[in-house]
């Protein structure tokens, strides 16, 4: 039996003729796999030995003998010789290389894909060419060196993946082909002939104490073959992002949807991010990273992370005819060493553009050996990313705590063309207020002003005339809505409608002979302005109104009456302008709800003073103020606790105390003042 030296031995010139001719092309006999040695703490390693890697030149023996095909004998070896010459490779660790066994390849694929892959070795000349039609339909070629070379690939990955999880090393690269991501348990196909990485995976769990482990895919074709290894089985995750276009992009089929998620036990611990066309760049992938895979890697908690590395997504290969740059692979890289304590395995897929896959190769490598990636240039990402991404983390929630598809919703695309329900809303009030009560549309001056709140300002026509004016300060009304299911809260519009609690109060005014100023503190969605203050958002309209409106009016009773927020932004107004407030307003009515109670400061006493005096608070009898009721009583003057506990009828249910409240305070004083 040979030795594990001897096992490992390769040439060091990777392209080296003589490497190829010194196997010998007899048929392989099994061997066992490499004894590990036992490894140092990782706190006692030399930093030389924290990065493996395993690569043989025997691995170049597969090649095509009809012609130039993509996946061609050098995509290894210009890996081999730029981290070599980029001195990468001194500062790794050799790892043993060996042929994968019998026994671990049928811990993925069945008894009759073995076969078949270990016959090519027999085949002669004539038999590759005479079977050249049959294995082109399954997108591969043959050579009587493919045996050999599948078998040493995936025995290649189980070393790598071995290495790390015993603790030999803390990270590695295995530097193999052909790939494995296409080869599913039954079935050879798409360069592949063993699934190396399903099969490293599978091995690990059965001889090491790791379990959990996170395979994430970045080839630009989705791994079939991987998904189907584990689509019923938890322990392990896969995430593939891919190009996909409906199903059309090889592999082809439905299986890499973003709705392709396992099934049994496994339903949920596959994960595909399926780009709709081509040309997807870093924006595009580190965004994915950002608001899907690093979410759902951080809730599954890996403890080794294995990379299907393919590069044929990056700039200038033709199969996959997408941008994502050396720097790119970097940063996803760096992205998944935070996890799984550092345990990392990267193992070579697809990519077919010689100088892209060993740039891009060389740039991850450099992450693994503990350097920090270069600096990515501003970018955004695409609309059909966004969009893409958004549909999978709506898929995804349903299993994964941490994705939230709000968060990944692309308002800003539609900015231009949406409509939001709340602006629907504002735009019935202010139709219902013009057809009821005859009330106009307040014009704004600031540009600011305008970008949040037009339209949302509106007054009776007796505003500038009438001795009493009650100010009302809202926000929208609520929309009652019924779900068609709980699991996919659709609304059903049939039976929907607008409640507009502040109806009652609005015809109370008007009957009254009050002008009313009714005031929508509301912002638009798409509001973008930066003079926003910092007090409150609300505040600047109020403040605007006072000085621009209010005081110039023949009103000398003016009521002030908050609902919800629009408390806190009347209580902003008394605070800015308490001098001219106190002069003119008669009475303050907050009808709080169940939001936080705002009251006055206390380094202003005359404020506070005159507040207590005139001010009306309501809030449900549960509100957490009252767990203070001596504060309380100190801050504000009446204070009504009412049995209503929801906040869209406690407006509704006041009336009669709101209207008390106020006939109290604009009646004549004694002395004949009002």
């Amino acid at each position: 039996m040979e030795s594990a030296d001897q096992r490992m031995q390769v040439d060091e010139d990777p392209t080296s003729s003589a490497a190829a001719a010194s196997t010998s092309n007899a048929p392989i006999r099994a061997s066992p796999p490499v004894a590990r040695a036992a490894s140092l703490p990782p706190s006692l390693t030399p930093p030389s030995r924290q990065v493996g890697y395993v690569y043989s030149t025997k691995m170049m023996m597969h090649s095509c003998s009809l012609g130039h095909h993509e996946e061609q004998p050098g995509r290894i070896s210009r890996i081999y010789d730029i981290l070599k010459n980029a001195k990468c490779l001194d500062r790794m660790k050799r790892l043993p290389i060996r042929p994968v066994l019998r026994e671990e390849v049928l811990l993925v694929h069945n008894e009759a894909l073995w076969e078949k892959v270990v016959a090519i070795q027999e085949m002669t000349e004539q038999d590759i060419a005479d079977s050249a039609a049959y294995y082109d339909e399954l997108s591969l070629y043959v050579h009587n060196s493919t045996t050999y070379a599948a078998r040493l690939s995936a025995g290649g990955v189980i070393e790598a993946a071995l290495a790390v999880a015993t603790g030999e090393v803390n990270k590695s690269f295995a530097i193999v082909r052909p790939p494995g991501h296409h080869a599913e348990p039954d079935e050879h196909m798409g360069f592949c002939f063993f699934n190396n990485v399903s099969i490293a995976t599978k091995v690990v769990q059965m001889r090491t104490q790791v379990k959990k482990i996170m395979i994430l895919d970045w080839d630009i074709h989705h791994g079939n073959g991987t998904q189907r290894a584990f689509y019923d089985d938890p322990s392990v995750l896969y995430i593939s992002l891919h190009r996909y276009e409906g199903g059309y992009f090889y592999p082809n089929g439905p299986f890499g949807s973003m709705v392709s998620c396992g099934q049994g036990a496994g339903l949920g611990y596959s994960v595909n991010i399926p780009w709709p066309e081509k040309g997807m760049g870093d924006a595009d992938y580190i965004l994915a990273f950002q608001k899907i895979v690093m979410p759902i890697a951080m809730e599954f908690s890996p403890e080794l992370v294995i990379i299907s590395a393919g590069f044929d997504a990056a700039e200038g290969d033709t199969l996959g005819e997408c941008h994502v740059s050396p720097a790119g692979y970097a940063h996803m890289t760096h992205m998944l060493s935070s996890l799984a304590n550092g345990k990392l395995v990267v193992a070579l897929e697809g990519g077919y553009n010689l100088d892209a896959i060993s740039v891009s190769a060389l740039a991850v490598t450099q992450v693994v050996l503990g350097e920090v990636p270069p600096q990515l240039e501003p970018m955004v990402a695409s609309e059909v990313a966004t969009e893409t991404i958004w549909h999978v983390a709506t898929e995804q929630s349903k299993y994964w705590k941490n994705v939230d598809p709000k968060a990944c919703e692309p308002i800003e695309e539609v900015e231009n063309i949406a409509i939001s329900i709340p602006e629907l809303l504002k735009a019935h009030r202010q139709d219902y207020l013009f057809r009821t009560h005859g009330m106009l549309e307040v014009p704004l001056v600031s540009d600011a002003l305008i970008e949040r709140y037009s339209t949302q300002v509106a007054c009776t026509e007796d505003i500038m005339t009438n001795d009493t004016l009650v100010v009302f300060v809202h926000e929208f009304g609520n929309l009652r809505v019924e779900l068609d299911s709980v699991m996919h809260c659709n609304v059903q519009m049939e039976h929907s409608y607008l409640v507009d609690c502040s109806k009652e109060l609005i015809q109370w005014a008007t009957d009254s002979g009050y002008a009313l100023l009714d005031v929508n503190v509301f912002a638009k969605p798409f509001a973008k302005t930066q003079t926003r203050d910092p007090s409150s958002p609300s505040s600047s309209i109020m403040t605007y109104l006072w000085d621009n409106y209010i005081q110039l009016t023949d009103a000398r009773r003016v009521v002030l009456i908050g609902h919800g927020p629009g408390c806190e932004a009347i209580m902003q107004l008394l605070i800015k302008r308490s001098a001219s407030v106190m002069r003119t307003v008669k009475a303050v009515i907050q009808v709080v709800g169940n939001h936080d109670v705002p009251w006055t400061p206390a380094d202003q006493s005359a404020l506070r003073q005159w507040y207590m005096k005139s001010s009306l608070v309501i809030v449900p009898e549960n509100h957490p103020v009252f767990r203070d009721q001596k504060k309380v009583t100190r801050k504000h003057g009446k204070i009504f606790a009412s049995a209503e506990p929801k906040a869209i009828k406690l407006i509704i249910r006041s009336m009669p105390l709101i209207r008390t409240f106020t006939d109290d305070k604009l009646k004549p004083k004694s002395n004949g003042t009002s």
